[in-house]
């Protein structure tokens, strides 16, 4: 079996021209462009929270890093580096070799390095922390929305909690989105692309990670707003002959509280609608007004259904100590 340093050599350790000293220092050295501001992040992912215990190791390589990419596209942040620290309970080469393949196929193409980490033995437990480049002054905070802004996603949540409650059995959603789902929910897509063409256009941005409810509610609190949410203008989800009461009821669930699907939230003024719909159409990604900032108590999403009647919804989003 090989030891802790050399399967760190073997698996991990990859070059790193952007920075001034890679792997195997104590410390990583890297040296930012000149006048950026430093964006940093960190997330933990652990087993049976975060994911499946038997998640694929090349697929939760890849999720791994991209969720924390995400924090870097909802500051509207352009990623350059990596560290990974990992609990493994065994030394499994082959799934070492495949998480690490996954790993480095998400830092291909989102132009990062990994320039350090650690490993130990432990329950599977995984934490990434991730440095981006943003110019001062330009990143997109939770705290500088305004009341009157329209609200906008990305892509369509609610498909990665559809994708876990069909892996769980809870549902059995009809063709072609089983696929579609367990596609968002082991391998998302940060939006890295995106974010950066929100700055100047965007007030404010966060990456829909607990849910959208409970994240836009950040922004309408660390901004001193309310929010409103119109059912009609959310993206539709599954819809065929097995689309009955229940799996209309889960799909919205899904949609509002689910989480884990890694889109953008933003809030802009009205004045940039035509602007927007020329970067969703240059990204070929769907973007969709939700709703808008109002006056109110601060924090307050209201979701408002096709009549303009205000609808409850208790369970906003995962909060990891409810």
């Amino acid at each position: 079996m090989a030891r802790e340093f050399a399967l760190i050599d073997r698996y991990f350790a990859r070059p790193t021209p952007s920075a001034a000293l890679g792997p195997g220092d104590d410390c990583a050295l890297l040296q930012p462009t000149p006048g950026m501001q430093l964006a940093v992040t960190t997330d933990m992912l652990v087993a049976g929270t975060h994911f499946l215990p038997d998640a694929g190791p090349w697929n939760l390589g890849w999720k791994t890093l991209a969720v924390n990419l995400s924090d870097l596209a909802a500051m509207g942040a352009r990623p350059r580096w990596v560290t990974l620290a990992g609990a493994l309970p065994e030394a499994d080469e082959g799934w070492i070799a495949a998480f690490a393949d996954g790993f480095f196929a998400c830092a291909g193409e989102y132009g990062v390095e990994v320039v350090g980490g650690d490993t130990t033995r432990g329950p599977l437990n995984l934490c990434v922390t991730a440095l981006g480049e943003i110019e001062p002054g330009r990143a997109l905070r939770r705290d500088a929305a305004n009341v009157g802004e329209q609200i906008w996603v990305s892509g369509r949540p609610g498909l990665a909690a559809l994708g876990l409650a069909q892996l769980q059995g809870r549902v059995a959603l009809p063709e072609p989105w089983p696929r579609l789902c367990i596609a968002a929910l082991e391998k998302p897509q940060p939006r890295v692309a995106l974010g950066q063409a929100l700055v100047g256009v965007a007030s404010a941005a966060i990456d829909v990670s607990d849910g959208l409810l409970a994240d836009l509610g950040h922004i309408a609190r660390q901004s001193g707003c309310a929010a409103a949410v119109r059912l009609v203008q959310l993206p539709h989800l599954p819809k065929g002959e097995s689309y009955d009461a229940a799996l209309r009821k889960l799909a919205l669930e899904c949609q509002l509280a689910g989480g884990d699907d890694y889109e953008l939230c933003f809030t802009a003024p009205v004045a940039q609608q035509q602007t927007i719909a020329a970067i969703a159409a240059r990204l070929d990604l769907p973007l969709w007004p939700i709703g808008e900032m109002t006056a109110g108590r601060p924090g307050e999403v209201t979701v408002f259904d096709p009549e303009g009647q205000a609808v409850e919804f208790q369970h906003k989003g995962f909060e990891h100590f409810g």
